[in-house]
């Protein structure tokens, strides 16, 4: 009942701000995206002197607590608060990253808001969400080609009302090239730190043989460091808390939950993961490479195929790592430490197919920003237009 109160008084403060100061609207999940959306709030805020209103689900958002003179943020939880602001929400332009706008109990608003969905991850638009997880949205901000290319496509064959497509880039992986500090070579396997870090779902690592795959790799003698996805926390996680039951007090384990936190990216050589987006921000942006385990892949779209484009996560697998068979399990080790063999032959690999595949690398939060900007101001315009005609 407290939550509920609280996000009441939330929801009236933002309804009792001023028009101008809701133009953009940016809605967050959780506050594990933040720091996706921290940069491009910056420069809103920052050099193009906009204000801001951020609305989230998360009270532990970081975005709740910024102290930004120019950013006003409140929560307004994921209930009945949340469906009513959606759906009488007021605004030029509102970015997120939440799929299937339009398609669950997340609406279009009565009122005419531009809406923006910004790609956080390099993963395809065709596969791993459904096939009609983005055509609600007026915009679409891409991480690189691949995202624009799929899109177009689905559009060209369903005669779909071509939306604006914007080469944004990933921040991401900016992040983690600018900070990226390498751990010192290994010169035995003692030395050897891997990352698991899977994605979320019933066919993926953990839930499938996280705890078998734990076991061997601390057998080996690697250091392991255990980075679920958070929505594995959310969903089952019985299979997290299993594991760390199991191998706690075994040097050289450790659980890493935080989603934003780059340590355990930083200090590993090499990581384990199956379809996660996080393997492609590793190998494309700390130039390490990834052991795919070969789980069937995370398809929420039972009809992939037909856009004939290969999956950016299946396409980039082998130029960034290598893929394992689910039951060639023991032979991790030894593939790890052929993957940790050649680190300069990996690096120049990787560098040429970042190239290739991210939109504006060092600059991606000014492009998103100025393009948000650009679809505010003439989003108002139309309805300004609107309203003197009417």
């Amino acid at each position: 009942m407290y939550k509920s109160i609280k996000y009441w008084r939330q929801y009236r403060a933002y309804k009792n701000l001023p028009r101008r100061d809701r133009r953009i609207i940016i809605y967050s999940e959780s506050g594990q995206d933040w720091h996706h959306f921290d940069p491009i709030v910056d420069h809103l805020t920052g050099p193009l002197g906009e204000t801001v209103c951020y609305l989230t689900s998360d009270l532990t958002d970081p975005g709740l607590v910024q102290g930004n003179p120019n950013l006003s943020a409140y929560c307004i939880g994921r209930g009945l608060i949340r469906t009513m602001c959606f759906q009488w929400l007021d605004a030029d332009v509102m970015m997120m990253t939440v799929i299937d706008l339009g398609n669950l109990q997340l609406r279009r608003s009565i009122n005419p808001v531009y809406y923006a969905f910004m790609f956080h991850s390099l993963i395809s638009a065709h596969m791993a969400d459904h096939a009609d997880s983005y055509d609600h949205y007026d915009a679409i901000l891409c991480a690189g080609p691949h995202q624009a290319r799929e899109i177009r496509r689905r559009e060209e064959l369903h005669e779909l009302a071509p939306k604006q497509l914007v080469e944004h880039g990933y921040h991401r992986l900016e992040q983690l090239i600018g900070e990226r500090r390498d751990p010192p070579a290994p010169s035995n396997d003692g030395d050897i730190h891997v990352l698991l870090a899977p994605s979320w779902g019933e066919q993926t690592i953990l839930n499938l043989f996280g705890v078998e795959l734990t076991g061997i790799l601390l057998d080996a003698g690697f250091k392991v460091t255990l980075r679920p996805h958070y929505q594995t926390r959310w969903q089952t996680p019985k299979i997290i808390d299993q594991i760390v039951d199991k191998y706690k007090d075994r040097p050289g384990f450790r659980l890493v939950e935080q989603m934003g936190e780059s340590d355990s990216l930083f200090d590993s050589h090499v990581m384990i993961t199956e379809w996660s987006g996080a393997g492609m921000d590793y190998g494309m942006g700390l130039e390490k490479p990834v052991l795919f385990i070969d789980v069937p892949p995370k398809a929420r779209n039972d009809s992939w195929q037909e856009i004939g484009i290969e999956p950016f996560e299946s396409l980039v697998r082998d130029r960034i790592g290598a893929i394992l068979a689910v039951d060639e399990l023991e032979r991790a080790p030894d593939a790890i430490r052929r993957l940790l063999s050649d680190p300069d032959a990996f690096r120049a690999n990787v560098r040429k197919l970042r190239e290739e595949s991210v939109f504006n690398l060092g600059s991606s939060s000014a492009a998103a920003a100025e393009a948000i900007v650009a679809m505010a101001r003439e989003s108002g315009a139309r309805q300004f237009a609107a309203n003197v005609t009417n």
